[in-house]
C-alpha cells in the first residue's frame, strides 16, 4: 500500500488556486481542472471518456461577475 495521501480533483484544484495567489499575489485565480477518471468509468457511470471539471475561482473572479463570465466563456471555448 502506497504512503502517499491520496489526492482528489477537488482539493488539486483549491491547492493549486492557493499556491498561486500565495506566489503571485494576484487581483483573482481562476483554476479550472478537466480530468477523466477511471474510476467512474469502470464503477460510476460506466460510460467511456467521461469527464469530471473542477474549478476554483477566488478574487476578482469571485466577486465580479463580468470577470467571472469572461474567464468561463474562455474555457469554454478552449477546454475540453
Amino acid at each position: 500500500m502506497s504512503k502517499i495521501p491520496l489526492q482528489n480533483q477537488e482539493r488539486l484544484v483549491q491547492q493549486v488556486a492557493e499556491c498561486l495567489e500565495d506566489a503571485l499575489k494576484p487581483k483573482g485565480v481562476g483554476v479550472i481542472l478537466h480530468a477523466r477518471h477511471l474510476c467512474m468509468e469502470m464503477r460510476g457511470v460506466q460510460i467511456a471518456g467521461t469527464i469530471t471539471t473542477t474549478s476554483a475561482l477566488r478574487g476578482v473572479f469571485l466577486e465580479d461577475a463580468r470577470c467571472r463570465r469572461e474567464f468561463l466563456d474562455f474555457d469554454a471555448k478552449t477546454g475540453s
